[in-house]
């Protein structure tokens, strides 16, 4: 698509290795690494001296070839482990530029369609440079740091800068190509206004507010087009070939652009837009200098010490409201009031759920890949390259290059069941239906041919148990709904603790009956539980009664709309069809909430 992109689709790459097989092998471990980076598995790497077709690097589409010129390594290829992260730091620009590449693999996908004229191909390869560097980083905002480290030489080598021929010149065809390839990248993300300060007012100063703004507006649609947006891209272009004036049959500039070398003999002195780039480039290399790049250890490290503090925190909020005394139940704050015996309709409910239940967790046949070094299967050419630096290093070979996929069924896993009901105020008027609702998902569980483990708690001031975990109530608990507060965090916290439900090895739901009429803080904490519990691969179904009503983000919502959780009467005045419909579209949102986490 850009110099980096080869279009030719005979072309076949330029790498010739050299005697020494530490660069094959080098090679072959690198591609190990693209995958990740450019979310493609069908990727091979060629890094060697004189590799990437007389740019730094260059990616081969048709081929799925990424090659880096191995001048830019600047360390003994022997010593590269690249699986390693803390190793790429010593040779920050080869590592950019292979991430450069990968960008491109991951978002140029588009192509220009048969027939579109030189110059607005130009154009348009020439703006996609900073368009998917700026995907990139939004995929994978770690990455700016090594496609900063890589923009000095793609800059310096795009621009000829450094070289007097061919340097740029005070026209405006220069002004625009520069503009696109520096300036572009600041909106980008990639670098800051400040260290492009020079280009900036180099590039104003030849082309003029007016043109500049213009130039501006059509680099900043093009960072915000789709990857495989081609018709947005060529129009964009053609709008930038009439803005600087560029033949779009004839997209050369008239003289002493890139390309457009000076006469023979000549003495050619920089121009103030050619000391403008080596500036910019020798400030953002010394930027990068000082960079220390972002060391993942560290942040897991950092992630799993979160992650036990909230745990901990959990099994102790579990220890306080599942251990409390009985009588604190019924005294002070969000107290329970009593209990009743089910009505035969909450009964058919229960066993209308339970069925529910039993297949919500059910996963679907996940596919398995599988690797061996003989057919059948997909012949992978990284595996066929990784074998062959084996083999050149004189080392036993291990690599698998065929690659199988198949499907096998997952057993169906236990569920961990929790609930959550509100008993603030404003749930007063429906305290009896969501009584009777908390009941039949409770005791549903009984009823599945699955494991299920339940627990049941009320939040407002305070968090008081319902069901204990595991266990099957007998009776409706009913409770008084007046508290002005809603401790929803803590209930999150006290119902992992219980079930585990940040906890892998069983599918997991925790059903939260409320309107969600939330303080600021309490929203803000119960929406951190909720969304760690979600991250962890928990499903969340909130119920709620009126369209008014405010759940989380992210989470499955269900709306109640049957009589029987109006509020408009005792729960036991819903007719068993009625209730039959409730647990039914219950059981459906708790499986659409659990195939949500898959």
């Amino acid at each position: 698509m850009t110099v980096h992109v080869a279009l030719d689709p005979n072309a076949t790459g330029t790498a010739v290795f050299p005697a020494r097989p530490e660069w094959l092998t080098l090679s072959a471990a690198l591609a190990d690494e693209v995958g990740v980076i450019a979310d493609r598995d069908d990727l091979l790497v060629t890094i060697a001296p004189g590799a990437g077709g007389g740019a730094p690097a260059c990616f081969y589409p048709t081929r799925a070839l990424i090659e880096v010129d191995g001048v830019h390594l600047g360390v003994d290829p022997a010593t590269v482990d690249p699986a390693d992260p803390f190793d790429r730091g010593r040779y920050a620009t080869a590592w950019g530029l292979l991430t450069h590449e990968c960008a491109h693999a991951a978002h140029s996908v588009w192509d220009p369609p048969d027939g579109t004229p030189p110059g607005i191909v130009d154009a348009a390869t020439l703006l996609e440079e900073s368009r998917m560097e700026a995907a990139h980083v939004r995929r994978r905002p770690d990455d700016r740091l090594w496609l900063r480290a890589s923009a000095v030489n793609l800059i310096l080598n795009d621009t000829d800068a450094t070289d007097p021929a061919l340097a740029p010149r005070m026209t405006t065809a220069d002004a625009a190509h520069t503009a696109a390839l520096i300036l572009a990248r600041v909106d980008g993300g990639i670098l800051t206004a400040a260290e492009t300060a020079p280009v900036a007012d180099a590039v104003e100063t030849i082309l003029g507010a007016p043109l500049l703004d213009t130039l501006r507006g059509l680099w900043r649609e093009s960072l915000a087009t789709a990857d495989d947006d081609a018709d947005t891209m060529i129009d964009i272009a053609q709008r930038w070939c009439q803005a600087v004036g560029t033949d779009p049959d004839d997209p050369a500039p008239a003289r002493g652009g890139p390309g457009n070398p000076a006469p023979p003999g000549a003495v050619v002195v920089p121009s103030a837009l050619a000391t403008a780039i080596t500036t910019t480039a020798a400030t953002v290399a010394a930027a990068v200098a000082t960079e220390t790049p972002i060391d993942p250890a560290a942040i897991a490290a950092a992630a799993q010490a979160d992650e036990d503090a909230a745990r901990e925190a959990a099994d102790k909020a579990a220890r306080t409201v599942f251990s409390s005394p009985v009588r604190a139940r019924r005294t002070g704050s969000t107290a329970t009031t009593g209990t009743r015996p089910p009505t035969a309709a909450e009964r058919n409910a229960a066993r209308v759920l339970g069925r529910a239940l039993s297949t919500a967790g059910v996963r679907d046949r996940v596919p398995v890949k599988t690797t061996s070094p003989f057919p059948p299967g997909r012949l992978r050419m990284r595996g066929v390259l990784a074998s062959d630096a084996q083999r050149a290093a004189g080392a036993d070979v291990t690599a698998e290059p065929f690659t199988r996929t198949t499907r096998r069924a997952v057993p169906t896993p236990p569920l961990k069941l929790a609930v959550a009901c509100d008993v603030s105020g404003s749930m007063g008027h429906l305290r009896k239906a969501v009584a009777s609702t908390a009941w039949i998902l409770a005791h549903g569980g009984r009823h599945a041919t699955v494991d299920v483990t339940t627990a049941t708690v009320i939040f407002g001031r305070a968090v008081r148990p319902i069901t204990h975990p595991g266990a099957h109530p007998a009776h409706v608990n009913e409770f008084a709904a007046n508290d002005g507060c809603h401790a929803i965090a803590t209930a999150a916290d006290a119902l992992d603790g219980a079930l585990g439900l940040s906890r892998p090895g069983a599918a997991r739901l925790l059903v939260i009956i409320s309107d969600g009429h939330f303080d600021t803080d309490e929203q803000r904490d119960g929406k951190k539980r909720i969304d760690r519990l979600r991250a962890s691969g928990c499903a969340v179904l909130w119920l709620t009664t009126n369209e008014h009503d405010q759940p989380f983000n992210g989470v499955t919502v269900h709306q109640l709309t049957d009589p029987a959780t109006a509020g408009t009467g005792h729960p036991a005045a819903g007719s068993d069809l009625t209730w039959t419909t409730t647990a039914q579209a219950i059981g459906r949102a708790a499986t659409a909430a659990l195939r949500a986490t898959h």
